[in-house]
């Protein structure tokens, strides 16, 4: 079983940028995707970004083409988002999250999650 840790999260203001990272306990990490999703105060968690357990496949939330990068070193076990142009509805609660199907956009389709990392964005 996987285990999932995140890290990365901050308070900075508009425009700055930040990388979250999750690493994962476990031998399987290369068999599963990943994916980031987000969760801000009294909203449902959105989906951000996903990748194949090959790198060959990335979609993301329309809200951060462009802005957002999520890449995976499967050597160390560990994922990555890497956020730029931070805006302030960027913030909630980042999570990190494992799953056994092809290209998972919704949160059902992941069974493994970490505890989260909280982005804070100040205008």
């Amino acid at each position: 079983q996987v285990q999932l840790v995140e890290s990365g999260g901050g308070l900075v203001q508009a425009g700055d940028s930040l990388k979250l990272s999750c690493v994962a306990s476990g031998r399987t990490f290369s068999r599963y995707t990943m994916g980031w999703f987000r969760q801000a105060p009294g909203k449902e968690r959105e989906f951000v970004a996903t990748i194949a357990y090959t790198g060959t496949r990335i979609d993301y939330l329309e809200s951060v083409k462009g802005r957002f990068t999520i890449s995976r070193d499967n050597g160390k076990n560990t994922v990555y988002l890497q956020m730029n142009s931070l805006k302030p509805e960027d913030t909630a609660v980042y999570y990190c999250a494992a799953s056994t199907v092809y290209n998972p956009t919704a949160s059902s389709q992941y069974d493994i999650w970490g505890q989260g990392t909280q982005v804070a964005v100040s205008s």
